[in-house]
């Protein structure tokens, strides 16, 4: 399961989307820190195909976890060379220009 939350901000669509299993966690890695609020990801769980769908209309993407992450690139919309990893978290962001 996700979190899935989605902003629509002056024409742009931002999907937040992360694994439901890390939300409330904080994770480093030298200098970077991520921390996976609630607040940000939204209190709703999703399946894949829901995150499927709000991924492909996003202008913007913030996507953590592992298995989000692994779901985007298998979509296309993330490559996995631009995957960054804070800790165990894997997390990647998506703009359209």
């Amino acid at each position: 399961m996700f979190r899935l939350k989605i902003y629509r901000v002056r024409g742009e669509v931002l999907v937040a989307v992360c694994d439901s299993d890390i939300v409330g966690k904080t994770f480093r890695e030298g200098d970077l820190k991520i921390e996976v609020k609630e607040s940000f990801y939204g209190e709703r769980e999703v399946g894949e195909e829901e995150v499927k769908r709000a991924l492909r209309m996003a202008t913007i993407a913030n996507i953590t976890g592992r298995r989000a992450v692994e779901l985007a690139i298998k979509i296309g919309i993330v490559d996995k060379e631009n995957v960054l990893k804070i800790g165990e978290c894997w997390h990647a962001q998506m703009v359209v220009l």
